[in-house]
């Protein structure tokens, strides 16, 4: 049974060609934070995929990174459009958000993707 509020294999993009498939069709939008590329995956949920560029350095700071990003996603899945393959790119030079601070980005630059597009 999926709980809720999970993050499930099924949920989480993985695969080069998935990545390189959302970077080269999708669209884009950015933030303070972070930059989000989503592209249609014709599937009944989304799946996330988190890029970090060479810039981060030390794994603490890049696995962080990845965890708030993670959490946020999980936490708000049901405010975010289904059916999309998202690619999430942190900026390097963020100082660390709150989880809250970070969903509200996401969800904000997600539902310009359910519009149309920011």
């Amino acid at each position: 049974m999926a709980k809720p509020h999970g993050f499930s294999r099924q949920e989480r993009l993985k695969r080069k060609g998935d990545f390189d498939r959302v970077f080269r069709d999708g669209r884009r939008a950015r933030g303070p934070l972070l930059a989000v590329w989503w592209a249609p995956n014709g599937l009944p949920h989304s799946r996330l995929g988190i890029a970090l560029s060479r810039g981060w350095r030390g794994a603490v700071a890049r696995n962080r990174a990845k965890r708030l990003v993670r959490e946020a996603f999980r936490l708000h899945k049901a405010e975010l459009p289904r059916g999309l393959d998202l690619a999430v790119v942190p900026f390097t030079n963020w100082r660390e958000p709150r989880v809250e601070e970070l969903a509200a980005e996401l969800v904000r630059l997600l539902r310009g993707a359910a519009e149309g597009g920011p």
